[in-house]
This record gives structure tokens, C-alpha cells and sequence, in this order.
């Protein structure tokens, strides 16, 4: 998930309550809540280290365990060490604050499983992807439902509106700003910003109305549980969709008289009832759309069916020496559907071989980014 909805939770989870263990909780929410994405400092490697690290050491069980203990712990050096020089008693519960921060910092791998992007929980010791597939990276309901909630608990001064308000141009900026039909098996956001509008207003005008009137720590345990039953309504509708993507793929691979492997049903932006799905043969790789609802699997809509040939004879040749390349080999150490396309198979001196990751782009495509790549090989004449 994206570092607003991070922060969103930590400081959420601290005014459910967790605030009372300790002072200075709150931040130690927000950064505890954050931290697994430390990792963003590989990019300094360039995109390739970035794709290798990211999700990697600090979103593992470990990762976050040892996180979660050393936010507080500097917290509570650095208090004794203030009290210290101002001859007074430490301010901090530090088993208070160890707690808070260790509940907060799992949030963190648990928001990002949900989404089809994975994660490596095992890590160092196995390597091995996790995918929730049930929310999309960013997902506007969230910053809807929990940030409204710390919005009324936390906008009691002036310059806290100001504050609020800033962070609320800039989310719906983005939202009115964002094209679905950009990704693959996005659709219309228009129902997303009618939903986002009326709940900013409705947010806004709560907080006008009791501007002078406290409110309570159930906001933000109200809004935690709105989304874990968000989180239980898309598992549902998951579950449909995917239920019909197995068996619009077995389909697909009779048709073909081909082997199916496996499929899977992803999240598209804004939409819990449109799911982008991926499957494979023993021979290709097929992408397709479909929407779902909770009549079951026969109401599912299903959009046109792209279908991506695996390389085969002289391509698989030219293909093994193209991902020699240590880029070509991140990306499929990453890639949970990877896909290559050799640009001309009857080359006589040099071809690009195209690689992509099907839940974000195609070989050749568009919205390439970090999940594609174009290698040149040698072509062999003999």
C-alpha cells in the first residue's frame, strides 16, 4: 500500500487507544507504520536494485519484528538522554511504547499482502512471493474511511484544518487526476469520485457542525473495523471472480488443446467488483477482465481475452541468453507472471527480446516502467 494509507493506520491505531500506553505513541505509530519501506533507499541503486529490494529484508516477519523494537527503543535513548540533561524523570513507558509499536509495525506487511503486488514474509530464509490479491496498491476507500476518522479526532486547532485540508486537495486531486484505463482491466472511476466527494463532504460537515465537541476514540476503532469488513467483502467477491477465472481458463486451454498451470484474479483501481485475471498454459499466457457481483460465478462479466504465445524453437534459444542479463533477471525473480516476446526470430545479426510482468504491462506495451524490459541479443546464424 501507498505511505498515506500507512500513516493513516498508525495514526488510527494510536487514537484507538494504543496512545494511552506511553507518550509520544502517536509518532512512534506513524513512523512504526512506515518503516518496512526503508527499503525505498535502494533506489539510489537505480530501478533494477529498487524492483530487487523492495518488499525484501524489511517487510519479511523478521524485518518488521526488529523494527518494530528498535523505533521505540531509540525513542526511549533519546528521552533518558534529554531527562538527563534537563535533571528530570524519563517521559516514557518504554514496555508501553515496545508494544504499541511492535502491534503497529505488523500492520504494515499485512496492508501490503493485500494487494497483488506480494510480498517475501520469509525472507532471509526463503524468498518465496505472498499475494493477497484482494485491494489495489492504492485504494481510495481507505484514505476515505480512515483518514475522515483521524480527521475529526485530530483537526481540534486551526492549524490542524489547515493541515487537513491540504492532505484532502491533495487526495482528491489525485483521484479526479487518476485514468484507470491506463492499467491493465481498469474501468471507470466515475462511481469512485462520486463516493469520494460525498464522503469528504459529508467528513467535513460532521466537522463543522462539532467543531467545539471532542470526539470520541471510537472514530478511529469504528473505522479499523469498516475496513477489515471491507478487507471481508472483497475476499468474498475474490473468491467469486476467481472461482470463474479457473474456469474461463480451463475453457481457454481445452479450446487450444493446451495444459492449464494456473490463474489468478487481481484487484483493479477503485472497483471491489472488476478483477484483472492472469492465467497460464503450458504453451501461453492469457489476460483478461471480468466483473463480478454476489449473485455467483454465472453473473460474471467477462472482457475481451488477450492471449501472449510463450517463446518456442528458435525464440527459447534467444530468450536463455537474453535473461542472462542481471536486469532481465530481477525483473523475473519479481515477475509473477512473466512473459517474453522475441521482436524477430529471423534476425541475421541483432534482435530485442521484450520482458514484461502481464499483471502490469505487456511485451512491447505500454505503462512499462520497472516491470518491463527490452534486452538486445546476438542472433545465432548457424
Amino acid at each position: 500500500m501507498d505511505g498515506l494509507a500507512h500513516s493513516l493506520v498508525g495514526l488510527a491505531s494510536a487514537k484507538a487507544g494504543l496512545e494511552r500506553l506511553s507518550p509520544y505513541t502517536v509518532a512512534v505509530s506513524i513512523l512504526a507504520a512506515n518503516a518496512p519501506d526503508l527499503d525505498v533507499v535502494t533506489a539510489v541503486g537505480g530501478r533494477w536494485t529498487a524492483l530487487h529490494y523492495h518488499r525484501g529484508i524489511t517487510h519479511s516477519i523478521i524485518g518488521t519484528i526488529i523494527l518494530g523494537i528498535l523505533i521505540p527503543s531509540l525513542f526511549y535513548l533519546i528521552d533518558r538522554a534529554v531527562a538527563r540533561l534537563r535533571d528530570r524523570r524519563p517521559r516514557i513507558r518504554y514496555w508501553g511504547l515496545l508494544l504499541a509499536s511492535l502491534v503497529v509495525s505488523a500492520t504494515h506487511p499485512l496492508m501490503d499482502w493485500t494487494n497483488n503486488y506480494g510480498l517475501r514474509p520469509l525472507l532471509p530464509w526463503n524468498g518465496r512471493w505472498f499475494y493477497g490479491d484482494l485491494v489495489f496498491i492504492i485504494d481510495p476507500y481507505i484514505w476515505l474511511i480512515i483518514g475522515g476518522a483521524v480527521f475529526l479526532l485530530t483537526s481540534n486547532t486551526r492549524a490542524k484544518v489547515i493541515v487537513w485540508l491540504v492532505i484532502g486537495a491533495a487526495t482528491t486531486l489525485f483521484v479526479f487526476a487518476a485514468s484507470a484505463s491506463r492499467m491493465p482491466g481498469g474501468g471507470s472511476l466515475l462511481p469512485a469520485r462520486i463516493i469520494w466527494i460525498v464522503g469528504v463532504l459529508a467528513f467535513v460537515t460532521t466537522r463543522w457542525r462539532r467543531f467545539d465537541k471532542p470526539t470520541g476514540r471510537w472514530a478511529a476503532v469504528a473505522a479499523l473495523s469498516v475496513v477489515v469488513l471491507y478487507w471481508s467483502g472483497l475476499a468474498w467477491q475474490h473468491r467469486i471472480a476467481y472461482g470463474r477465472a479457473v474456469e474461463i481458463a480451463q475453457r481457454l486451454a481445452r479450446e487450444r488443446h493446451e495444459y492449464f498451470i494456473r490463474t489468478a484474479a487481481m484487484p483493479t483501481a477503485a472497483n471491489p467488483f472488476r478483477w484483472l485475471c492472469v492465467a497460464e498454459t503450458d504453451t501461453a499466457m492469457y489476460r483478461f477482465s471480468l466483473r463480478s457481483d454476489s449473485d455467483g460465478v454465472k453473473s460474471c462479466l467477462v472482457s475481451a481475452v488477450d492471449r501472449f504465445e510463450k517463446p518456442a524453437g528458435r525464440n527459447t534459444q534467444l530468450v536463455a541468453s537474453a535473461s542472462r542479463d542481471p536486469r532481465a533477471q530481477i525483473l523475473l525473480g519479481f515477475a509473477r507472471f512473466p512473459i517474453e516476446k522475441v521482436e524477430d526470430s529471423n534476425c541475421l545479426e541483432q534482435t530485442l527480446v521484450h520482458f514484461a510482468d502481464l499483471r502490469y504491462t505487456e511485451p512491447g506495451g505500454p505503462a512499462r516502467g520497472n516491470f518491463a524490459l527490452d534486452v538486445p541479443v546476438e542472433c545465432d546464424t548457424r
